[in-house]
């Protein structure tokens, strides 16, 4: 897995735990599940690139 994608995938981890923590603090439901997906997408990008390194070596 390359450095940038470590980093964007992290900031996309970063982000998520922000709406998430932003969306319970307001009860906006909806920023809430916004930001678990966000996370969610930032996990899956994780796993397939480890996946894919395991496959390089």
């Amino acid at each position: 897995m390359g450095l940038d994608d470590k980093i964007g995938n992290a900031a996309e981890n970063a982000r998520g735990k922000a709406k998430e923590t932003a969306g319970k603090a307001t009860g906006d439901e909806r920023l809430e599940a916004e930001g678990k997906g966000d996370q969610v997408k930032a996990d899956l990008k994780n796993a397939g690139e480890k996946v894919k390194d395991a496959f390089k070596h």
